[in-house]
Parts: C-alpha cells; structure tokens; sequence
C-alpha cells in the first residue's frame, strides 16, 4: 500500500492576532507546522505540505533551524482551501492507493488515530474523524434560537482519509471551490462516508490560548509514562 498525505497550510493568522501565520508560531519549541509534518513521517510515503507563495521565507527559514524529513515536498497553495488541495493531490509524486488531507493547524492528532484513519479507509474508501458537542447546542431560524438534538450533531476534524482515486475524481468534478473539508467534495461526488470517532484533544489552534492548552497536552504527553 502506497500511502501519501496532503497538509494544507494556508492560514495567515488574522483571527489569531498574529504577523507570523499560526502554522509556524512556536509550539514545545519547534511551528505548529513540523508537530504536523511528524505525525505522518512514519505512516505515509510522502508529505506534501501546501504554503501560500508569500510563506515561502518562512519556511525557508524553518528548514535551516529545523530537520525535515526527506519525505516532505513543497507546492504552492490557490486562493481557497479547495484549490489548495488540488494543487496538493497535482504535486503527489506517482500513484497511490490512500491519501490523508490534513490541516497544518491540528497538530495533536495522535499516530494512532491516523493509522485507524488509513486501516479503516483501506476498508471502506473513505474515513472521517468525528466527535460529538459537549455543549447544548441552538440553530438561529428567523427570530428565534431552535434547541438541536446535540446527538444528531458532529464536529468534523481532520486528517481524512480517502482511496486515491475516489478523492482525485471528486475534486477534478468540483464546481464549488469554496468547499471546507474534502469529506464534502466526495460527498458532493456521490460517495457514502464513513465516519470513525476522532479524538477530543485534535483541536485546531484558532485563538491565541490554543497554543496555552496545546503545549499543556503535549507536555502532559511528554510526562506520561512509556
């Protein structure tokens, strides 16, 4: 099995309140970023990490600080989300029988979610991560705030995991590029999804104390016995 995986990193900071894009503000001591990128090293054959063109200085500069793995390739993101994993699944080298697409921004997934995500996906051609709210949730319909049954409700994370081909055919067939995740552009293709429960802790950094609660789970990780 040939597996390959896609990290899209566009974001630019500005809801974060930050001049350095949050996929390269220091987490344990080394970007966002590379905890991503090293989350894949020893599950897929290659990574291919999309950076909008104007982040190309700093990435240049983490490669001097930092080792990377010989795995990683770089290629140029659009001007969506969409269009930026298309150019990911252009700069793929060869074929492959799964491919993970991955925010930049969520680097706590644990390898052994991934690997579930790449055993369950072999299986079923697709798999999504997922959890539930802990919170009531309300939907605003006109002038009113409706309760939604929190069961009936899913939070959707990434890395998701699809055969090479049904992800391929689904984004050439897109008209929409302004979709949010990929389990959309297959979904809007016609293929059924499989959902697998994600994991709490894959948070994405959004907000300045996402980095406070990342670096105490990753230190917490750290502490925890072998």
């Amino acid at each position: 099995m040939i597996n390959q995986a896609i990290i899209v990193a566009g974001g630019k900071g500005a809801r974060f309140g930050s001049v350095l894009p949050k996929q390269f503000l220091t987490l344990r001591g080394k970007p966002v970023l590379l905890h991503s990128i090293e989350l894949f090293e020893d599950i897929t054959d290659n990574i291919v990490v999309v950076l909008p063109e104007e982040q190309s200085d700093h990435w240049a500069l983490l490669v001097k600080t930092f080792p990377v793995s010989n795995k990683v390739i770089i290629t140029t993101g659009g001007a969506t989300r969409t269009e930026s994993v298309i150019n990911g699944l252009k700069a793929l080298p060869g074929p492959s029988d799964l491919i993970a697409v991955h925010d930049a921004v969520r680097p706590l997934a644990s390898k052994g979610l991934i690997e579930k995500l790449f055993s369950e996906a072999g299986l079923y051609e697709s798999a999504i991560p997922t959890i539930g709210p802990r919170d009531s949730l309300r939907m605003h319909q006109g002038t009113e705030y409706v309760v939604l049954d929190r069961q009936k409700v899913l939070a959707i994370q990434t890395p998701q995991v699809f055969k090479s081909d049904i992800l391929k055919n689904a984004y050439s067939s897109l008209s929409d590029h302004e979709l949010t995740d990929d389990a959309s552009a297959v979904e809007n293709a016609g293929k059924k999804l499989h959902f697998v429960h994600g994991e709490e802790w894959n948070m994405k950094i959004t907000w300045p104390e996402d980095i406070i609660i990342a670096e105490s789970i990753l230190k917490s990780r750290e502490n925890k016995p072998s």
